[in-house]
C-alpha cells in the first residue's frame, strides 16, 4: 500500500510521532520555510498522507509542511472526548505547534480539516496566519441546505462504512466522495479499509466519543485571518452551497470551484489545487 509523493517520499519514510495534547500525535514534517499545518479530510480510514501526498512535494519547495493525523485517525491517539470535535481538533493542532516550537502557521485543510482550521482561526486567532478550507460545514451535526439533500449522499455512504466496514462499503463510500472513478483503485480501497479497521482501541475510542452540535455561523465575522475555499463542483458530501454561505459571513474570503472534482480536491486535482493555494 504505497502512495508516493512526486519526489519519491513515502508515508513510512516520513512518519514521526510526538506527544501533544496528552496523546501521541502522528505527523509528517517535510520541507523548510514558513510552516503550513495540513489537516486531513473526514471519513473512515482517512489519513493526512492520503489527503496530501499528491501536493506536498510542490508545497515543500516553498514551505515547511506539517501533515498531521488528527485525534482518533491513523496513529494519533486514541482518546475519548466529549466536546465539539472541531474545537478539539483545533486545540490539539495548536498543541502540536507548541510541541514543534511554532508560534503561528498557515492552516490548510480539506473537509473536516478545513472546518477545524476555520475554528482554529476563531478560537486561536494568534496561531493562524491564513487558512484554506473546502468541503466543510459551518456547524457540527450537519448544516441545513437550501439546495442539497440532508443527510447528504456522501454522509449516508460514510455511515455505511462506520457501521459495517467491509471493503465493498469502502468502495461505495469512495465512489461517492471521488468524482473520477478511475481514482477509486483497489489499492485505495485496501488503504482506507486498513486504517479504518487496524486498531480495536481506536475503533472503541471513536465509538465512545461524542461531539455536541454547534453552529458557528454567528461567529464567523469575528475571524480576521484571510480565508480561501477550494471546493469540488460535484461534492456529494458537502455541497458547494456551503462555501457560498461562508462567503456571506467571512470578512476576507475568496472561493475557487473546481470542475470534475468531488469531496477530495487535493487528491483529485492536485496540480490545480496547489496552484490556487500557493
Amino acid at each position: 500500500m504505497a502512495f508516493v509523493t512526486a519526489d519519491g517520499l513515502t508515508e513510512e519514510g516520513t512518519s514521526k510521532t510526538i506527544e501533544a495534547g496528552g496523546m501521541p500525535v502522528h505527523y509528517h514534517d517535510i520541507g523548510a520555510g514558513e510552516p503550513i499545518l495540513f489537516s486531513h479530510s473526514y471519513g473512515p480510514g482517512t489519513t493526512a498522507w492520503i489527503t496530501w501526498h499528491k501536493v506536498v512535494a510542490e508545497f515543500a519547495k516553498h514551505y515547511r509542511c506539517i501533515l498531521w493525523d488528527m485525534p482518533n485517525f491513523a496513529k494519533s491517539g486514541p482518546i475519548v472526548f466529549d466536546e465539539g470535535i472541531h474545537s478539539m481538533q483545533a486545540r490539539v493542532g495548536t498543541q502540536l505547534l507548541d510541541a514543534l516550537g511554532i508560534d503561528s502557521a498557515y492552516w490548510v485543510g480539506n473537509s473536516q480539516g478545513g472546518q477545524s482550521s476555520m475554528v482554529a482561526a476563531l478560537n486561536h486567532p494568534q496561531r493562524v496566519r491564513k487558512f484554506v478550507l473546502g468541503g466543510a460545514h459551518i456547524g457540527t451535526g450537519g448544516d441545513r441546505y437550501l439546495l442539497g439533500n440532508m443527510p447528504s449522499e456522501g454522509w449516508r455512504a460514510t455511515v455505511e462504512v462506520m457501521e459495517k466496514p467491509t471493503k465493498e462499503n469502502v468502495r461505495r463510500y469512495l465512489s461517492v466522495h471521488i468524482d473520477n472513478q478511475e481514482l477509486v483503485t483497489d489499492e485505495l480501497v485496501d488503504y482506507i479499509h486498513h486504517w479504518e479497521t487496524w486498531s480495536p482501541e481506536f475503533t472503541e475510542a471513536r465509538e465512545k466519543s461524542t461531539s455536541p452540535s454547534h453552529d458557528y455561523t454567528a461567529q464567523l465575522d469575528a475571524i480576521q485571518a484571510p480565508a480561501m475555499m477550494v471546493w469540488g463542483r460535484y461534492d456529494r458530501m458537502v455541497v458547494f452551497e456551503m462555501g457560498i454561505a461562508m462567503l456571506n459571513h467571512l470578512n476576507d474570503a475568496r472561493m475557487v470551484l473546481l470542475d470534475g472534482v468531488g469531496h477530495w480536491s487535493p487528491f483529485e486535482k492536485p496540480a490545480e489545487y496547489t496552484a490556487h493555494v500557493l
